[in-house]
């Protein structure tokens, strides 16, 4: 009791309070295969480690359901759905926090079904150490080498494989160290420096916590002591400036902030920093939070910072150390986990988030898919749900990032469907496709590079994903309205011209920067002039098309929409380009 302390109630208390702020946080996710134990492993963990309540405890007790064969089953102090109680699985992340004397623990528990490796992606994605579960009467499953494969990924740095039920092969020697090298071997491939592995049954808590007296020849630490001991590596190591701008602050004329979180390097009042997009330069000013202003701010920080001078700033800007700026480029290279039952499609328009940024994309090439099994590289088209690729991505605008190795947030972005607004995949960026654009020298001189020389058509094209043309309807406004829906929605830049409000004479000077911008438009008019047929004929050539088509508008849109597929770039094209 606190009244017990020497020091007395009102010291004890601060002094504990300060010990227990001072403790450093560990981040670990639990992953594996369907049934390998992660829900008993964290529950079992959690009882033992004196962090659930009295009350928690007793309402598992009395749950009607327990699969576990024992008084208690553990796996329902994580599981709290009401899908997962009935069916037995984990379905959505859960979180668990609890303290030890050394240090303080986030768990996620994260699911083992192949239908849930989104979920599984979420909650390894801000993860120190991955606790990798193999069944020991089952051995390495493709799912736990699936989950391995997007541990390695997500950059988690530190891996323990925890060989579980391995009372049920009457705990012998044998079958662990066969596993062990199973997955020693696994984990060099996928370039882990080291696995600490752990024999344990989660079910009976050997190991876990306190040392099995069925294991007497394993001499190595418990998964408690280990989680305890492992050494937390930083998350960025990137050496300069990196601060996404999240929110614009401004409560009066006299105050101007920008509020987010330092994603890298340290801010200080009177450092010299370099604004993206407008590579505009300028000093900090002061750093301001809620206590007070601060000398200095590290990641992952949540500030506000004030600048020098009133320079042009908004969500998605970034702040960047002059000497050492990031990637900027609108064509890179990155590892996609695709979530979304309908596959990754190429050239289509993908909405990319990346710390704060949000632009539009299209993949241009997949490079190659990861099979799972075997970790080779095999050629594909498309990439279907809960697969791994490499894939290359252009963007309508440029983003400013960093190596996924060296820096988590500036190196990541996930992938949103702008039609369902639902995350469709994540990705992790590792190149750059390209020179940087507008990329700054040590000494801060911007580089002369191609953006200087004028775009030409066939760029124009790649960007868009097909050539430009022109659709002449006569009579149908409303077909109209419906075809420019259904051209867009399959990726294509398309526009409708309302003929009936143009001239003869102002029609030519319309239609030439619009196809030289290289979109689609589907010129309508009540009745359409010969010398304006011949206009625009002379103009597209060949991508001018006057149709005529079906009465009934579905029909009419599936014969335009068959049509407009010799407008579309092909991979191989994108290839030839590339």
């Amino acid at each position: 009791m606190l009244s017990a302390l020497d020091t007395g109630f009102e010291d004890g208390f601060l002094g504990f309070l300060d010990r227990d702020i001072g403790k450093e946080l560990l981040r670990f996710t639990t992953a594996g295969s369907v049934d390998d134990g992660k829900s008993t492993l964290i529950g079992r963990l959690l009882h033992d480690s004196k962090a659930v309540y009295e009350d928690q405890l007793a309402s598992v007790k009395k749950s009607k359901i327990n699969r576990s064969g024992g008084p208690l089953d553990f796996s329902l102090l994580t599981d709290g759905l009401r899908a997962e109680r009935e069916q037995g699985i984990t379905i959505d992340v859960a979180y668990r926090y609890f303290s030890t004397s050394r240090r303080k623990f986030i768990i996620a528990d994260t699911p083992g079904h192949e239908e849930y490796t989104r979920n599984m992606a979420t909650g390894a994605s801000t993860a120190d150490l991955a606790v990798i579960l193999v069944d020991a009467t089952k051995g390495l499953l493709p799912q736990t080498r699936r989950h391995t494969h997007i541990a390695s990924l997500l950059g988690i740095p530190n891996l323990l494989v925890a060989i579980n039920k391995l009372d049920l092969v009457d705990c012998r020697e044998e079958v662990f160290l066969r596993l062990q090298e199973d997955f020693l071997a696994l984990a060099e491939r996928l370039g882990f420096p080291a696995a600490q592995c752990i024999p344990i049954s989660a079910l009976g808590g050997d190991n876990v916590a306190v040392r099995s007296g069925r294991m007497p020849w394993y001499a190595g630490p418990t998964l408690l002591e280990h989680l305890e001991t492992v050494e937390i590596r930083p998350t960025a190591d990137v050496a300069g400036l990196r601060f996404p701008i999240q929110y614009v602050i401004r409560p009066d004329a006299s105050f101007r902030g920008f509020a987010g979180q330092v994603a890298g390097g340290i801010l200080r009042p009177g450092d010299p920093v370099l604004a993206l997009p407008s590579r505009q330069k300028t000093r900090i000013q002061s750093i301001v939070t809620y206590d007070g202003e601060l000398s200095e701010a590290g990641s992952p920080m949540s500030v506000t910072v004030k600048l020098e001078d009133e320079i042009d700033l908004s969500r998605g800007d970034m702040l960047v150390s002059p000497s050492a700026p990031p990637e900027v480029s609108r064509r890179f290279e990155a590892m996609v986990v695709w979530f979304d039952p309908r596959p990754l499609e190429l050239n289509r328009v993908y909405l990319v988030k990346h710390a704060g940024r949000q632009v539009k994309t299209k993949a241009t090439l997949i490079r190659y898919r990861v099979d799972v099994n075997t970790l080779a590289h095999a050629p594909a088209d498309q990439l279907e749900m809960n697969g791994i690729a490499a894939v290359e991505f252009e963007t309508n605008e440029p983003l400013f990032f960093d190596p996924y190795r060296r820096n988590r947030t500036t190196g990541s972005f996930i992938l949103i469907d702008p039609l369902a607004n639902s995350t469709v995949g994540a990705a992790m960026i590792y190149e750059a496709r390209q020179p940087s654009e507008g990329a700054v020298e040590s000494e801060g001189r911007a580089r002369v590079g191609s953006d200087q020389v004028a775009v030409t058509p066939p760029e124009r094209q790649q960007r868009h994903g097909h050539r430009p043309a022109i659709f002449l309807l006569e009579g149908r406004s409303a077909l109209a309205k419906q075809l420019e829906r259904s051209l867009f929605e399959r990726g294509f830049e398309v526009l409708v011209l309302e003929g009936d409000t143009l001239s003869s004479e102002a029609l030519p000077l319309l239609l030439k920067p619009l196809w030289s911008a290289g979109l689609v438009v589907i010129y309508s008019s009540t009745a359409i002039a010969q010398a304006n047929r011949n206009a625009i004929k002379a103009l597209a050539a060949d991508c001018a098309f006057d149709l005529a088509l079906a009465a009934d508008d579905r029909e009419a849109v599936r014969q335009v929409l068959a049509l407009t597929e010799s407008l579309e770039i092909r991979s191989k094209d994108q290839r030839t380009v590339n």
